[in-house]
């Protein structure tokens, strides 16, 4: 018998929304009517590609291998999500669900697809077209038990996962395969939390936040109680997720083995790999530390460190803000005479190794590239044993994207949005939609599977949110002195550190792991130890020596053994007796401790609040650079034991009402309020969105469907053509082109500039770019261009500790950076700022802001074109093959598959390569008629 009979006769293909008898599908009209007022009216849609389902039996996963079939509702979504780069040009309000899903509330009677009440006092109804969940409880604990049994349904095998992720037992779970060395390696070290300290997080969630803290835990228990009703039944009955059997967790004939129960502490657990890797902030300041030594040891200390201010670009005039009305709200700005800075002796700094006790298959992943935490790039997925690809969850990400237009810019006098998180591409998503009414709850959106107690962005009765990662600095180094308990000298490699004077030991944080091939993963046996050590200040990261004495630099982030707490926030978005308006939502999002951008929409208002548990730090110091870790210099009210300290108040976060518009792509909020990092500066890619939008405002009648067609427009456009080329062209038209070659090359720039600088097809489907010359160009020049330009002025050593704090390029066909390839979202992270404040002043241009040094031809406009002229024709000639070398998944010279976004594979299951897309993941476009 063959592997896919095998399976087909071992497991049920069918999920038990699938297996409802008619009687019971019948019985979900007189359920499924609307349990309130939806204010929307028809107007507010949503999307979440590839689709809902994210649960395969193994006939699924098989049938999916051999034939390329889906389980229902697995992969609905994509190809309407990818068709909105062909039809944007023609979207009218009336064909926006073409391209998304009505996003109303409750399943009209003729579209009900199966209804279930796992228990009396809830029903699960799900509708014809997407299988989204509409749940509806008649008790607050139905509901949520509701909640956790359809997160089992559509994500069972994902949130196993996750909570193996966060506790660092990936490995072990799920096999030795180098994507899954590289996501435990990556997330448990900044949250080596014990099983005790799990519970901890519960009581203070508990006791802090009194009633409502106290329902949090209530809601989250039923959400759990509900997901394992779901696990045991689906084991019982064999329609358990197929990966469960590939990875010899459960013997395919027998049925022997067990999925393990989940508790809360399993909430903590995936919280903490959900918020560290989209609502964290700050950190980088070793690195940092590193660049500013390269200045000041080119330059000197006074002029090293204005050249060094110039690219760190704290709060650059030109940069394109969310805030754009004048407001400023000043947050870890530069102090006039910082004290308590740390900077490592030059040459000192060492990474802190992270695995030790390697054996079998462990020891040939370390030779591939798996090495300390910053350097993890996690593979396309679970099942995927071959070499490190870049980028599926790094570090870094900020990602998602929102357009909001108040009511008096627009047609229907209603504020308009278009918004959502950008969260990549993977098979099954991170998040799941779900829709929740029962008592104190009523709202539709999207949750992160395992942690869907509540919708965390989406829409309530007669409003709907949304959020960007803001990334300003809620995390901090500190250079923990090391000392000896003997007394003796200490060195480098010292466990043991000063904390207020007293010479404390060190934590010592493990994980062992080992694991043995298996069905899934051919990954050969092995096994490590995963070892952090841990401060009061932190977790170590590295270690250097400062004024010759050795030091630990530590990572401490605001809401490390906080993981959850921002569950209050989630709790009141969801209740409609508390956010009635703008001004009581930006108070709910007030509660979130994680750093994000906030958006929200009503028929009256749009608003905007930035949260985050932005620490008062002492005064005069630096959160750009290491600090000492002194009592003078620690967050005010710091206290090790629960890591609490002094927070901004409310008043002092970045927020709005009423504002004409609102866009944000992780760009810098306001003025004076730093975005902890480089890179925000004269060219962004919120500059991108901000450019249209604004046009859209000044001409007046916004549509839901012209302001989703500039969102789908700069979702396709090429930063660096659109912002940077110009100072380019402008440049090079300084005088005339006489290379003939050369000058159709610069004429075949020029004219995709006017075009508008898309990277996109000819026609749907086929696979090759309009401007594809020209896009190739671009994509050869850009990394050469920068380094003509600034690396012989800056130097070796100079320059490469700046591409170290901020990487050149993250075009799509870029394979390096935060995001890596095949991952949708671009544009982030690059050098388009420098090029063009650097092009601007050697062309004598008013420039705000301007740097010490001009670059570009050491400030000569002739030495200048000829550097751009020089690098162009060499990255003319370069062989298409060698622009785009090819991968796993692209033959070299493949342009548009180069560029194409691919689902990395969390499970069993694999989704269809699409176009390249700069949007959110999940996104809604929402205007509501009226309100309460």
């Amino acid at each position: 018998m063959g592997a896919f009979a095998l399976g087909a006769a071992l497991l049920s293909p069918q999920s038990p929304a699938a297996a409802q008898s008619p009687a019971t599908v019948q019985q979900a009209a007189a359920v499924a009517a609307d349990p309130v007022t939806d204010h929307c009216q028809g107007q507010c849609a949503d999307i979440l590609p590839p689709g809902q389902n994210g649960n395969a039996t193994l006939a699924d996963i098989l049938g999916n291998k051999i034939f390329g079939t889906f389980p229902a509702h697995a992969s609905d979504q994509l190809s309407r999500y990818d068709s909105l780069v062909a039809g944007q040009s023609g979207l009218t309000d009336a064909k926006i669900t073409d391209f998304f899903n009505d996003a109303s509330f409750g399943v009209p009677a003729n579209q009900v697809e199966s209804v279930i009440s796992p228990r009396p006092d809830v029903t699960i109804t799900r509708d014809k077209k997407t299988g989204v969940p509409h749940i509806q409880g008649t008790t607050r604990y139905g509901t949520e038990f509701g909640a956790g049994y359809a997160a089992g349904q559509d994500r069972l095998w994902m949130m196993d996962l996750f909570r193996h992720i966060g506790r660092g037992e990936l490995t072990s779970f799920a096999g030795g395969a180098l994507a899954n060395q590289g996501l435990e390696q990556q997330f448990w070290p900044a949250a080596p939390y014990t099983e005790a300290e799990y519970e901890a997080q519960i009581t203070y969630i508990r006791t802090t936040h009194g009633a409502r803290g106290e329902q949090a835990m209530a809601d989250a228990q039923a959400y759990v109680d509900g997901i394992n009703d779901y696990r045991q039944k689906a084991k019982n009955g064999r329609y358990f997720p197929g990966e469960y059997v590939l990875t010899g967790k459960i013997d395919s004939i027998t049925n022997v083995g067990e999925i393990e129960p989940f508790k809360l502490t399993d909430l903590i657990s995936i919280a903490s790999v959900v918020g560290g890797q989209f609502g964290g902030g700050g950190g980088g300041e070793v690195q940092a530390a590193l660049s500013l030594l390269a200045a000041q040891q080119k330059y000197g200390v006074v002029k090293g460190t204005e050249v060094w201010e110039s690219f760190r670009q704290r709060n650059d005039p030109e940069a394109v803000l969310t805030l754009h009305d004048g407001s400023s709200f000043p947050y870890a700005v530069k102090p006039a005479n910082p004290r308590g800075t740390a900077l490592p002796d030059a040459g000192s700094v060492t990474a802190e190794p992270l695995v030790y006790d390697r054996t079998g298959s462990a020891v040939t992943a370390a030779r591939a590239a798996v090495s300390v935490p910053e350097e993890l790039e996690p593979a396309r997925g679970i099942f995927d044993d071959g070499v490190l690809p870049e980028g599926t969850l790094s570090a870094k990400k900020g990602m998602s994207n929102a357009l909001l237009v108040s009511g008096q810019h627009t047609a229907s006098g209603n504020p308009i949005a278009v918004f959502g998180p950008q969260t990549g591409y993977f098979a099954p998503q991170l998040m799941m939609l779900q829709e929740l009414q029962g008592p104190g709850i009523s709202a539709r959106g999207v949750s992160f599977a395992g942690v869907g107690m509540y919708v965390q962005m989406g829409r309530g009765q007669d409003y709907a949110w949304s959020a960007t990662s803001s990334m300003q600095d809620i995390t901090d180094t500190y250079a923990v002195e090391l000392c000896e308990p003997s007394g003796a000298a200490p060195t480098k490699a010292s466990t043991s550190y000063l904390y207020r004077s007293v010479c404390t030991p060190m934590e010592k944080m493990e994980r062992k792991n080992s694991w043995k091939p298996t069905t899934a993963d051919s990954t050969a046996a092995g096994s490590y130890r995963l070892q952090v050590w841990r401060t009061k200040y932190g977790m170590v990261t590295h270690r250097a020596t400062v004024g010759g004495k050795p030091v630990a630099y530590t990572s401490l982030r605001t809401t490390y053994r906080h993981e959850a707490d921002s569950i209050i926030g989630f709790q009141m978005f969801n209740d409609p007796s508390y956010v009635k308006d703008a001004a009581s939502f930006q108070q709910a999002a007030h509660h979130i401790g994680y750093a994000f951008n906030w958006f929200y929409a009503d028929s009256r208002t749009a608003g905007y609040y930035n949260s985050g548990l932005n620490p008062v730090r002492a005064a005069d110091v630096d959160a750009s650079l290491p600090v000492k870790a002194e009592r003078a210099y620690e967050w005010q009210g710091f206290d090790p034991t629960a890591n609490t300290a002094s927070y901004t108040p409310f008043a002092q976060h970045p927020q709005s009402i009423g504002q004409d518009y609102y866009i944000s792509w992780n760009n810098r909020q306001a003025k004076d309020y730093d975005a902890a990092g480089f890179g925000y500066g004269a060219v962004h890619r919120g500059d991108l969105l901000d450019d249209r939008v604004k046009a859209l405002v000044a001409r007046g009648g916004v549509t839901r469907a012209s302001l989703t067609r500039a969102m789908a427009e700069a979702a396709v456009t090429d930063l660096r053509g659109e912002q940077v080329l110009p100072a380019l062209l402008k440049v090079i038209r300084s005088a005339p082109v006489t290379d003939s070659a050369l000058n159709t090359v610069v004429q075949q720039l020029e004219t995709w500039r006017t075009a508008g600088s898309q990277r996109k097809e000819t026609r749907q489907g086929s696979r090759t770019y309009t401007h594809a010359a020209a896009v190739r160009i671009m994509d050869a020049w850009w990394p050469r261009l920068v380094e003509a330009q600034f690396k012989p002025g800056l130097g070796d050593s100079l320059y490469n500790a700046l591409t170290a704090s901020l990487a050149i390029d993250e075009s799509p066909a870029s394979s390096h950076g935060p995001t890596g390839a095949h991952s949708g979202s671009s544009f982030q992270y690059g050098w388009w700022g420098y090029v063009d404040k650097d092009l601007r002043q050697a062309l004598g241009d008013p420039v705000q802001a301007r740097t010490p040094e001009t670059y570009c031809g050491n400030g000569s406009l002739t030495a200048c074109r000829d550097t751009l002229l020089a690098s162009l024709k060499t990255a003319a000639a370069v062989p298409v093959k060698e622009v785009y070398p090819g991968d796993e998944s692209c033959s070299a010279g493949d342009q548009w598959c180069t560029d194409a976004i691919i689902h990395r594979a969390l499970g069993g299951i694999s989704h269809p390569t699409v176009n390249w897309q700069n949007r959110p993941t999940y996104q809604q476009v929402v205007e509501f008629r009226s309100h309460r």
